[in-house]
């Protein structure tokens, strides 16, 4: 759609910034109320030891997370400035790349997975109270690797906000109805939830492959050709959209860090605890991912016809709002702690623990937003240095140091330094952007 892709570089950067980040605020933010939804139905209809199972698994999702990141981040960074730059056959090459590497790359983590399972289940953390349930959530997770993303970065590089929302609400509605039905249902237990979250993954990757291959509405469409590798495409790709894999990597390591930590510290009531922690900021953190996604095709779209004038007032427009929303969410959250932590747990002393923990990690939602707002900015000007420094940087000099240190007095410990590891991070990110040049390197022939 001509007028869906122009509509990036010539409607007013304010209400251009609001409408594509509504829209992407509404799709993440329908996987924040499945993460919710999911949470509840396994807490609630298998037991608090499947929560903490479930959250050992996580990394699972992280690390096919960070592959679908990384050539989804590459590839609509080119996406987009080669539309810009009125080259459709150059976005085509660039997709269709995308979608080949990520789906060799998910080819392997399945079979690495399924033939390490019992040393992948060790290094995740899990003890022997949880390891049935974890096997049981990760085995199902590894199996559906291949269809664990639907390419919506891809889809709002040509400015179709709408379907890419499409590609986020219509698999969480069906993730919604097939938890209940295999959890309550069929009694599958923690099968049932990873079921679950599979099937509507795969809806979400039938409707993209259909978007890209099939409509013929469009800028480009993704041929046959377009998926054999190209040197200068593939490298483009993964340079750019690398420190969206670093990134991922460094939250995958992070949690079985973290995850570790709270084993050895607290046990399986700490691990419950902090899973509720978890889905509870990532329901929080929808409008923050939203922000930065919807930041993302207005500057690679305006760099890529050199209009950096739209692509500064975007980016300062972006740090307000993740910003300001991020002190309004940790005020909620921080009031409305007891009743958050009685939708998922009864009472006891997980609740308890749990209660303390949101209150003190709900201090870094303030700026949580906006490490990762700068590191996608710098991605989408094609100049994906700045994010290897925050992907790497904050990572091994800031978390995973303060998660190690302060974990020494307890699990009060680990909730603190997950909060100034969220501070400290932001504010090296924005002291790093200020050396961050706005006009991006040469697009990338291919």
């Amino acid at each position: 759609m001509a007028d869906s892709t122009t509509m990036l570089g010539s409607r007013p950067v304010g209400r251009l910034l609001w409408h594509t980040c509504s829209q992407t605020t509404l799709s993440v933010g329908a996987y924040g109320i499945y993460a919710l939804t999911n949470a509840w139905f396994v807490a609630r209809g298998v037991g608090a030891d499947a929560m903490a199972a479930v959250n050992l698994a996580a990394p699972v999702l992280l690390v096919l997370g960070a592959v679908s990141t990384t050539v989804g981040a590459g590839g609509a960074s080119l996406v987009s400035r080669r539309l810009g730059a009125g080259d459709p056959a150059g976005a085509a090459r660039a997709a269709g790349n995308a979608f080949a590497v990520f789906w060799l790359t998910a080819a392997l983590i399945t079979v690495t997975g399924l033939l390490a399972i019992e040393p992948l289940l060790t290094a995740l953390g899990a003890e022997p109270g949880t390891r049935g349930l974890t096997r049981d959530y990760t085995v199902v997770l590894l199996c559906g690797a291949l269809v664990s993303t639907g390419f919506s970065s891809l889809v709002r590089a040509e400015g179709r906000l709408r379907f890419s929302t499409m590609l986020w609400v219509i698999p969480v509605l069906v993730q919604i109805v097939l938890d209940p039905l295999l959890i309550f249902g069929l009694g599958w237990g923690v099968r049932g939830a990873a079921l679950g979250t599979v099937g509507g993954q795969a809806v979400s990757a039938a409707m993209s492959i259909w978007f890209f291959f099939v409509q013929r509405s469009r800028p480009y469409r993704i041929t046959r050709a377009d998926l054999l590798p190209h040197g200068p495409a593939v490298r483009a790709l993964i340079g750019v959209g690398a420190p969206s894999l670093l990134a991922g990597l460094g939250a995958t390591l992070l949690a079985v860090l973290v995850n570790n930590t709270l084993s050895y510290t607290g046990g399986a009531a700490a691990l419950a605890a902090y899973a509720v922690c978890a889905r509870i900021q990532t329901f929080v953190m929808m409008p923050q991912l939203g922000i930065s996604q919807g930041l993302q095709p207005i500057v690679g779209y305006n760099a890529g016809r050199r209009r950096y004038d739209r692509v500064q007032r975007a980016k300062t427009l972006s740090l307000r709002a993740t910003v300001a929303y991020g002190a309004l969410a940790a005020t909620v959250v921080a009031l409305l702690a007891g009743p958050l932590v009685a939708f998922f747990l009864p009472g006891g002393p997980t609740a308890t623990t749990a209660e303390h923990a949101l209150r003190i990690i709900a201090i870094g939602f303030v700026a949580a937003g906006v490490t990762p707002l700068i590191s996608a900015y710098s991605q989408s000007l094609g100049r994906p240095a700045l994010s290897y420094a925050i992907s790497i940087g904050t990572l091994l000099a800031v978390k995973a140091p303060l998660v190690l240190a302060l974990s020494r007095t307890g699990t009060s410990g680990v909730w603190t330094a997950l909060t100034l590891g969220e501070i400290i991070s932001a504010l090296t990110a924005l002291t790093l952007l200020r050396r961050l040049r706005t006009e991006p390197a040469s697009v990338a022939r291919h």
